[in-house]
């Protein structure tokens, strides 16, 4: 990974005296380094991670009761009720705003869980090494061998359905869901640890939390941020799974339920769309999203990525202009 550190040069002044403004500059310029190159791949997926967000976060504000019971069942799309309704009635337009909120605290909470225990276990071990790290890794690679799918439903099938709350199911997914990251981290690390600047704090006697927190996380900030967005990814996922099979959330409304539900309703069979498609496509929706910002954030991991992507860009330049060119040329032959 490239060193963001800069490097611990003195600078030799001149006759008008230094620019104050060059460190300030540099470290500007570092940070810039962190952040993703805007990219019209990185543009869609902002637009959707951020609009199914706000759909989350502001719709249930603008919604009716999800829970209310009509007399018009299994009705198509209309103006009074934009998604539908259900077999019982049920407004499926305030069933999703509900349900999307529900998916994204699921996903924020593990994708918090998840970081928080890869990065300890991958990146706190690695530096201590010795002993701790040994058992670090054999703690990390136990978890690693052990199926994750059949974890998931073995845990969450043992506990109470009365008990089974947005919580539960999070800590259930970020249990099993950190150990393949800590790796990662775990590699990085030993590489980062091994750097000058990394030596000279430790010789200078700082303390090992921060020169963890000040010379080592920094250069992981980028692997850690696509971390993160692939544990979102696999936590709603995840999540909607196990609700499908009625091992999910049974107090609170999720993407997951209401397919769980639309399946229990027979919507496929009776051709009620309006009732499976909005939550499976939401889930596509925001899926897609945070992988084109993934992608996006893989650009800075590796940077034979951007560079791939800037010499096409150059190509393609060339091209059009080599192609101008002959059409001038063309053009002055014919007069």
């Amino acid at each position: 990974m490239t060193n963001l550190k800069p490097a611990n040069t003195t600078p030799v002044a001149d006759a008008g005296g230094g620019d104050p403004a060059a460190p300030a500059g540099r470290a500007r310029a570092g940070w810039r380094s962190l952040l993703p190159t805007m990219t019209p791949w990185l543009a869609i997926g902002l637009v959707l991670v951020v609009g199914i967000t706000l759909f989350g976060v502001l719709g249930p504000l603008f919604v009716g009761d999800p829970r209310q019971i009509r007399d018009q069942g299994l009705t198509p799309p209309s103006a009074e009720f934009w998604l539908g309704t259900t077999q019982t009635g049920q407004d499926v337009l305030a069933q999703l705003a509900y349900a999307t909120r529900g998916s994204l605290q699921i996903g924020l909470l593990v994708g918090v869980l998840a970081t928080v225990l890869s990065a300890f276990f991958g990146i706190y071990g690695a530096y201590r090494g010795k002993f701790l790290d040994d058992a670090f890794s054999l703690f990390t690679n136990v978890f690693l061998v052990i199926p994750g799918l059949p974890l998931v439903i073995v845990i969450s099938g043992f506990v109470p359905r009365e008990s089974r709350g947005l919580w539960t199911i999070a800590v259930v997914l970020a249990v099993t869901g950190w150990a393949a990251s800590a790796r990662v981290l775990h590699a990085q690390t030993l590489s980062v640890r091994q750097r000058d600047y990394v030596a000279a704090s430790q010789v200078s006697g700082e303390r090992p939390w921060r020169v963890i927190v000040v010379e080592i996380l920094p250069n992981l900030l980028p692997v850690i941020a696509s971390q993160f967005v692939f544990a979102v990814i696999a936590a709603i996922l995840g999540e909607a799974g196990l609700s499908y099979i009625g091992l999910g959330a049974s107090n609170s409304a999720t993407l997951g339920t209401m397919l769980f539900y639309a399946q229990n309703g027979f919507a496929l069979s009776l051709g009620a769309w309006w009732w499976f498609v909005p939550p499976g496509l939401m889930i596509a929706l925001f899926g897609m999203g945070l992988s084109l910002v993934n992608f996006s954030i893989d650009e800075v991991i590796n940077p034979k990525l951007k560079n791939l992507r800037q010499h096409r860009k150059r190509a393609r330049r060339a091209l059009r202009l080599e192609r101008d060119l002959a059409r001038r040329a063309s053009l002055e032959t014919d007069r």
